[in-house]
């Protein structure tokens, strides 16, 4: 199979590995294939030829055909409308992402809890869709305006509120579930 033709994997392939266990060193060590390699297909970073893919599903104990279902499964196509509340979230908060997936979205409307403070284990985006926001993370404080984006990795401390009326801030995410690694 030619490199277009190549299956995008590397989901199924990552699912598969942690439901087993096992380090990308232990599927590299059974696969004979190398680690950097090996990372690479999980992130999508790089199609494996048949033969490799050969050798992953071996080395993972499942076959190419069960790989490939999976990889298809895992393909997901899903339109939020604007007008959609979303089922257990408070008032004011709307998912913009259904599901648990890698990418957690979430859009805030209005007043919110200004005191609450957040830490979450893996990376964030901050952005301004309309109005203002004040941001205090790692003791300073960011005045977001309509069109800013504020980044933060994990780990960080931090907590916001709208200052105009009518704000509405979008927080992309990294999801808690996922185990983000350094590149």
């Amino acid at each position: 199979m030619d490199e277009k033709e190549a299956p995008r994997v590397g989901a199924a392939v990552k699912r598969r590995r942690r439901a087993l266990q096992l380090t990308l060193a232990v599927v590299a060590s059974r696969s004979g294939l190398s680690v950097p390699f090996l990372s690479q297909v999980e992130n999508e970073r790089a199609r494996p030829s048949r033969r490799s893919l050969e050798l992953v599903a071996e080395a993972l104990e499942t076959t190419v055909g069960d790989l490939l279902a999976a990889a298809e499964a895992s393909r997901t196509v899903d339109v939020v409308r604007s007008g959609e509340r979303s089922p257990g979230m408070p008032a004011g908060v709307r998912a913009l992402v259904r599901g648990r997936h890698q990418l957690h979205a979430l859009e805030f409307t209005g007043e919110q809890d200004a005191g609450r403070e957040f830490q979450h284990r893996n990376d964030e985006l901050l952005y301004v869709a309309d109005g203002a926001a004040e941001v205090e993370a790692e003791g300073r404080a960011y005045r977001l305006d309509r069109g800013d984006t504020l980044y933060l990795s994990g780990g960080v401390r931090h907590r916001w509120r709208a200052t105009e009326p009518g704000t509405r801030l979008l927080v992309v995410a990294v999801g808690d579930h996922v185990e983000a690694e350094e590149q």
